[in-house]
């Protein structure tokens, strides 16, 4: 079955079995990044399907080609999330057992929502690849079926349908950024993509911190990283996939690496702009936009999911501001009189900042009369702002120093 699969025979097939279980991600324009860009840019929102990812489509159809009997030994996978979501709703259409190995680093939410499809959890290893180990192992000891997450043909033709639908809307786009972890989604992505139009530029999008396919197309050959380190879980894969690596290398027009910093910029830019929440990995090719060298084409960025817990969620949020100048921290030296916090006060007012937090410090200095250090945290409207705020603050004599905000 495998060699039968990437054909557009197949990927019209997937495309039907998929429609069962998948809702409509229409694509969305995006006034905030084409004008950013000088691009035409559409987000293809799979962060908006039923279990908040596009893995549900590869699942489902990996599934549907499976015999009774594969199905009826019960179903194991490794996941850090989403495909774990999409092979215990699929494994629950289908009336089967389903266990999923994912890391224990795995966000709650994901943990939670495998679990409320009716699937067992095992939480093993800190990464992907060591919870993929041991769900061999199981599979191994119990008999069951293993659904590889992204190494897998017949996965990678199920994730492919995205392309289709892309082209259905926008049959004259010139650009897909698609992210990468261990390489389904681009596998299934590029290759149907250049099938429908060979001049079409797929550019893959991995974090920098776990760039394991740009390293193995640099050297021809699958390798694995040392090591991973990305706030992007989805996509924090030591090992590419083997089998759909000759596909990827063959069909990807490039990679472009992300760092974790421009990644929550992405999130708050997402957040703000179009009132959707996207998961760190999903954002990979948002954050992209602005290193694709090319201007006035058409443009589709691939949203892979948006499966985020909230302290997550909170926490990137924080940074976010921080990273725009919209929350900073100030430290001034004053006397210590009775007036002079509110002398200080009066002068951020002055200046629409808002006080957030206040840290008075009475031992920075052995003369408390001389000097005692404030602490300052403000809400600005952006680093314009910022300075304003800086600015006024030296006028008045008060020699601040920006120093590295705690929230």
């Amino acid at each position: 079955m495998e060699n039968k699969m990437l054909t557009l025979e197949k990927f019209e097939e997937a495309a039907e079995v998929v429609k069962r279980v998948t809702q409509e991600t229409k694509l969305v324009y995006s006034d905030f990044y084409s004008n950013q860009t000088g691009n035409k840019v559409y987000l293809k929102p799979e962060n908006m399907q039923f279990t908040g990812a596009y893995k549900l489509r590869g699942a489902y159809y990996k599934l549907s080609t499976l015999t009774e009997e594969e199905r009826s030994r019960g179903l194991i996978t490794a996941s850090a999330g989403n495909h774990a979501q999409g092979v215990a709703y699929a494994a629950k259409c289908y009336g089967a057992k389903a266990v999923i190995v994912m890391p224990t680093t795995t966000p709650l939410i994901k943990v939670n929502r495998t679990k409320s499809y009716g699937a067992e959890v095992v939480l093993y290893g800190d990464v992907y690849d060591e919870a993929c180990e041991h769900a061999y192992e199981l599979a191994k000891e119990n008999g069951y079926t293993f659904i590889h997450p992204f190494d897998d043909l017949a996965v990678a033709t199920g994730q492919g349908t995205i392309a289709m639908e892309i082209f259905k809307e926008l049959p004259l786009v010139d650009y897909i950024l698609v992210p990468i972890g261990g390489g389904g989604l681009a596998t299934g992505v590029s290759a149907l993509a250049k099938l429908l139009n060979p001049k079409i530029k797929v550019i893959g999008v991995e974090p920098a911190g776990a760039n394991c396919m740009q390293e193995s197309i640099k050297e021809g050959k699958v390798v694995t990283l040392p090591h991973v380190n990305t706030i992007a879980d989805g996509t924090a894969v030591k090992t590419p996939g083997s089998n759909i690596f000759p596909y990827v290398s063959k069909n990807l027009d490039g990679i472009i690496t992300i760092e974790d910093e421009e990644l929550v910029v992405a999130f708050l830019d997402m957040v703000e702009n179009h009132k959707m929440i996207v998961e760190n990995s999903g954002l990979l090719t948002v954050a992209a936009l602005k290193h694709l060298d090319v201007k006035g084409k058409k443009v589709v960025s691939i949203l892979s999911g948006g499966n985020m817990d909230v302290i997550t969620m909170s926490s990137v949020v924080q940074q976010g501001l921080i990273k725009r100048d919209r929350i900073f921290t100030v430290s001034v030296l004053l006397p210590d009189k009775p007036g002079e916090l509110s002398r200080v006060a009066d002068v951020i007012a002055k200046q629409s900042g808002n006080v957030i937090k206040l840290e008075h410090n009475q031992f920075v200095s052995i003369n408390r009369n001389a000097a005692v250090e404030l602490r300052i945290t403000l809400e600005a409207f952006g680093t314009e702002h910022k300075n304003q705020i800086i600015k006024a603050l030296e006028e008045n004599k008060y020699q601040p120093k920006v120093v590295r905000t705690n929230i």
